[in-house]
C-alpha cells in the first residue's frame, strides 16, 4: 500500500515529551506515535498527484503565525480517540485555505469549518481500553484542563505513514509568513 500524508503543527517539546511518556507508560502504538495536530487530514495529498505539495507549500508560505490552545483529555462521542483539545480560529482558516487549494475529489467528514482541532493521546485499537486511559490522562494532564497551555505555531509539518501499521513521522517543514 501507498505511503499517506498530513500537514501538522507539531506541539511544543516539552508537551511532546510529556504526551509520549504517558503512550510509553500504557504501551500504546500507532499512528500518533509522533504527537501532532493535524490541519490537513491525508484525503487528497496522494502519491499520484505531483503538485499538491509545492501547491500547499505555497499557501502555507501567505499564512501567517498563529496561537493554539491545548486543553485537557476528551475522548471522541464517536469512541475512537482520547485526545487533548485544542483551539485556533486560525488553524481552521489555514485548513480551509488548504482544502481550497488542493480541491480533492473526496475529503473526510470531519474536514471543512467544522474541522475539531486535536492532540491526540490513543486511538482505538484492539486491546486499548479508552475509557480507562481517559481516565488516566485526566489525572495526568489536569493541569490543562484548569490551565490551557497556548502557544503560536510559526510552521506547518509535512508527515509520511509509510503504510498501514506505521505512524506519522515529520519529513519536511514549512514555516508560515513571517
Amino acid at each position: 500500500m501507498a505511503p499517506s500524508f498530513l500537514l501538522a503543527v507539531l506541539p511544543p517539546p516539552g508537551l511532546g515529551a510529556r504526551i509520549q511518556r504517558f503512550r510509553s507508560q500504557y504501551g500504546l502504538k500507532d499512528a500518533a506515535a509522533v504527537p501532532h495536530l493535524t490541519v490537513k487530514a491525508r484525503s487528497g495529498l496522494s502519491p499520484e498527484v505531483p503538485d499538491w505539495p509545492e501547491d500547499l507549500r505555497a499557501v502555507v508560505a501567505r499564512h501567517p503565525p498563529f496561537s493554539l490552545e491545548i486543553g485537557g483529555p476528551r475522548l471522541f462521542g464517536n469512541g475512537t480517540a482520547v485526545y487533548l483539545k485544542a483551539g485556533s480560529a486560525e488553524a481552521v482558516r489555514l485548513h480551509l485555505a488548504l482544502l481550497d487549494a488542493l480541491r480533492p475529489a473526496r475529503f473526510f467528514g470531519y474536514e471543512r469549518p467544522g474541522l475539531q482541532l486535536h492532540l491526540s493521546l490513543a486511538l482505538k485499537r484492539r486491546g486499548v481500553e479508552l475509557p480507562e486511559l481517559l481516565t488516566a490522562a485526566q489525572a495526568e494532564f489536569a493541569d490543562l484542563e484548569r490551565e490551557p497551555l497556548t502557544f503560536s505555531a510559526r510552521a506547518i509539518t509535512l508527515m509520511r505513514k509509510p503504510g498501514p501499521g506505521g505512524f506519522y513521522a515529520p519529513l519536511k517543514e514549512w514555516p508560515l509568513l513571517g
